[in-house]
């Protein structure tokens, strides 16, 4: 389809910006294989976590759709999303591929769980962390 396509058919095509989409992907797959790489360098394959979905097409792929319809369907695509096991890019063939770490859902109350963790123990060490025994104000009204 795309070899007949001409100059105009890779400018716009079914609602959709083919040649754009491209380079956007391109972007992607590349900040994707380079963060796999090191972590995988690092021996830190388990701590990457990427969630996305390259099958997304129509309106819901758009960028600049913000209707309550479209942002509706963007919202059961991320709740479709959380239900899938977490994938990892392939480095040897560029696919994605189950890592049989649960779902996406999962890792993601993981990784809040350690995130959470890591606040306290920086809260606990830093000088300014225990601000409200220390006496110090803070901005933040619901201290």
């Amino acid at each position: 389809m795309a070899a007949k396509w001409g100059l105009l058919g890779w400018l716009t095509c079914e609602h959709s910006t083919p040649l754009i989409d491209v380079f956007m992907q391109a972007s992607s797959d590349m900040v994707d294989v380079h963060n796999a790489t090191v972590f995988k360098a690092l021996k830190s394959e388990n701590s990457y976590l990427r969630i996305q979905d390259d099958t997304l097409s129509g309106t819901v792929a758009s960028v600049d759709i913000a209707t309550k319809e479209n942002l509706e369907n963007l919202v059961k695509v991320g709740e479709n999303l959380l239900k899938k096991p977490v994938s990892r890019v392939n480095l040897e063939n560029g696919k994605f591929e189950p890592s049989n770490q649960g779902t996406n859902e999962e890792a993601l109350i993981r990784l809040a769980q350690v995130l959470s963790k890591e606040k306290r123990l920086r809260d606990m060490t830093s000088p300014l962390g225990n601000h409200r025994l220390a006496g110090h104000r803070t901005t933040d009204p619901s201290s």
